[in-house]
């Protein structure tokens, strides 16, 4: 489908000039609407007015839309219509009014429909076509014939004088009574541009968020492949004939990446098999999307350690943030002497790919295609691995930290009501162990398996989960997946009710009357009373919820599927004796990554650390693991991923097997416990 040839950008205004006019006859007047499409920037101080109101008989303007100090946006009354306006000059005035109110935050950086209905005795606000509140009010009444005329009322914004918020403007209308708001919201919405995240390839996601990509001399860089997408404020694509230039920038300054003497191009691109500079080769937008194949010369190691990030951008309309897009940040790192992938023994082997491998009956392998695997999805390589065994026949297994992919929140929020429901009607219409079900379950990312397993857990018998475990542990070649698989129905049932207990039907509750509850069931589900979890615990439990003073559902939900599965490793009896220990203290409580790492810096050779991985999110197979974080005899820190087999929820299998410490001291690698640092 041809797109039109550019964008139409004399539809796209600065907020401070927006200004339109409204007449009102005073006893004709029956309701106007004024519709628009903005995008606000932040503001350093809040509230912040948006559109002001002004008529003849005022001397100084008075705010009519505002974001209060909680950044959310209120209509306030007409000074020309209702008794109940505010002061102008009093900005307190501002909340004691009568209002309609936001419930939520008001999204900045981004398009919002906000459409403003007012009578002479109400006022509606409506935020991309609904409604979310109505006022009524009290009619302006005068005896000044005066006021019978019609009057002209002004709605304008302005920029720069401490009190305003600063942004851009579509679409400003004011419609006729007989107009539905609705209408203007699908009408023309304005465009924007954004990187799709769920398309990319060739990417390791971290587990604060940053991007590792392998790069630096020609011999040893990889590609990794990214979407661009125009689509209008609606999430429709947009068809548009114009291209899409991309480049490395440093993420902490936003400034580019230079060219060392001699060197390549930081940021390259491949066309027709043709590696060209970024900058110098745009990519052309085909239904709305560009598609980039790209590879960085330059490593962070040799940049000061710095973080990239790779921006896009329309030509010509740098001056528009919304036709812009960032990525992640970037470490670009050098290719590991160690990330190549072993041969396993195992029934289903799993390829960069994703998609398993089955052994036949001769000894070969046949792949199975997928339709929807033409793509590496973020960090799913495969790292190799190494066992070593006690004296008691107890096995660990170690291997090293895989940064799986983490579903954000936009990227579980995308998924589709259909997708969901043709993946639980195709899959459990009789709760059967299938095929189909079995590689839904291991080609699925962790969204997918997770409202499958929410599905079976609610309608299927404890044998048949029992048995899709066992199942899918052997096809995947990975005996963790069917202990997360048999934890779904405890997990979601002692989540749900924990969520009632601490909610009380509240939609969202104080951060600070939550940490109680969730410490009496941590501490019951780790079947551990004699150890509380510290501040240090509950600010990284905020920091998974991603939340700040108020928790929502959503949010306790991620929260409960890291925390569930690491009560449940702490429960075993291997564990639960290293996590009473109070001295010394084998595992500290709550740590990142960052925090382990800082920890060690200047330590000696085998001095390691115990934490509990962030990235590792149920269900995951390896959720409620530890990782040993140490300094190894190269001097670098090191993270290893290790996992107890055959472990249970009863400690009397561990009676007479060797203590959990002494079996990691016996490691060459290990030697000397160290301790976390944390910052004050």
């Amino acid at each position: 489908m041809a797109g039109d040839c550019a964008i139409d950008t004399e539809k796209y205004s600065l907020l401070e000039d927006f200004n339109v006019d409204v007449e009102v006859e005073n006893q004709k007047f029956e309701t106007f609407s004024l519709c628009f499409w903005v995008y606000l920037l932040d503001s350093t101080t809040y509230p912040s007015t948006i559109i002001r109101q002004v008529h003849s008989g005022m001397c100084v303007s008075a705010p009519f839309l505002v974001l209060d100090e909680n950044k959310k946006l209120m209509l306030l009354p007409l000074t020309l219509l209702h008794e109940e306006a505010p002061d102008p000059v009093n900005t307190s005035s501002w909340t004691e009014v009568p209002n309609v109110s936001t419930k939520a935050h008001f999204p900045l950086q981004k398009w919002v429909h906000v459409g403003c209905e007012v009578s002479r005795n109400y006022m509606r606000l409506y935020i991309c076509g609904e409604l979310v509140g109505e006022q009524v009010l009290t009619s302006l009444k005068s005896n000044d014939t005066k006021l019978d005329c019609a009057r002209k009322l002004s709605l304008f914004s302005v920029g720069g004088d401490g009190y305003s918020v600063q942004g851009f403007i579509h679409c400003a209308d004011v419609l006729a009574p007989s107009v539905p708001v609705n209408n203007h919201y699908t009408e023309d919405p304005p465009l924007w541009l954004s990187v799709d995240k769920s398309s990319s390839s060739g990417i390791e996601l971290d587990e604060d968020g940053v991007w590792n990509i392998i790069g630096g001399k020609a011999s040893c860089r990889e590609s990794f492949c990214l979407d661009v997408v125009l689509s209008n404020a609606t999430g429709q694509p947009v068809h548009k004939d114009v291209k899409v230039a991309a480049s490395l920038l440093y993420a902490d300054s936003g400034t580019p990446v230079e060219k060392m003497k001699d060197s390549e191009f930081p940021l390259l691109v491949s066309h027709e098999g043709v590696e060209f500079s970024a900058e110098d080769k745009p990519c052309s937008l085909l239904n709305g999307c560009a598609s980039f194949n790209f590879k960085i010369s330059q490593l962070s190691s040799k940049r000061d350690q710095r973080l990239f990030c790779i921006k896009f951008e329309i030509p010509n309309k740098a001056s528009y943030p919304f036709f812009e897009a960032v990525t992640n940040q970037i470490r670009c790192i050098s290719r590991s002497s160690d990330s190549v992938t072993p041969e396993r023994s195992n029934q289903v082997n799993h390829p960069l790919n994703g998609v398993p491998e089955v052994a036949s009956s001769n000894g070969t392998s046949s792949d199975i295609v997928h339709p929807c695997a033409k793509r590496i999805r973020l960090g799913e390589e495969r790292i190799p691995e190494k066992e070593f065994e006690n004296g008691n026949g107890t096995s660990m297994e170690w291997s090293h930290q895989n940064h799986e992919e983490e579903e954000d929140e936009e990227e579980e929020n995308s998924s589709t009501d259909t997708e969901n429901t043709e993946v639980r009607d195709s899959t459990f219409k009789r709760y059967t162990i299938s095929d189909s079900a079995i590689f839904k379950y291991c080609l699925g990312n962790l969204t997918e398996r997770s409202l499958l397993l929410k599905e079976i857990s609610n309608n299927a018998s404890d044998e048949e989960i029992s048995e899709f475990s066992d199942q899918v542990s052997l096809y995947s070649g990975c005996s963790h997946h069917g202990y997360q698989i048999k934890m779904a129905r405890k997990l979601i049932a002692e989540g749900t009710n924990a969520w009632i207990l601490i909610s009380r039907n509240y939609q969202r509750v104080h951060w600070d009357n939550v940490v109680i509850e969730i410490e009496e069931h941590f501490m019951r589900i780790a079947k551990c009373s004699s150890r509380s979890l510290t501040h240090q615990d509950f600010e990284l439990l905020r920091r998974i919820c991603g939340c700040y003073e108020y928790i929502t559902q959503e949010n306790f939900e991620k929260m409960w599927c890291w925390l569930f599965p690491v009560a449940s490793a702490i429960s075993r009896g291997l564990i639960n004796g290293m996590w009473r220990s109070c001295s010394p203290k084998w595992i500290e409580g709550f740590v990142t990554k960052e925090e382990a790492e800082h920890s060690l810096q200047g330590q000696e050779a085998g001095t390691f650390i115990l934490r509990f991985p962030t990235s590792r999110i149920w269900p995951h197979p390896d959720s409620g693991s530890l990782v040993v974080t140490y300094v190894g005899h190269d001097f670098l820190i090191h993270h290893r991923l290790l996992t107890i087999d055959h472990m249970c929820d009863s400690s009397e299998r561990y009676t007479d097997a060797k203590p959990l410490q002494d079996m990691i001291l016996a490691e060459p690698e290990l030697s000397r416990l160290g301790r976390i640092k944390r910052s004050i």
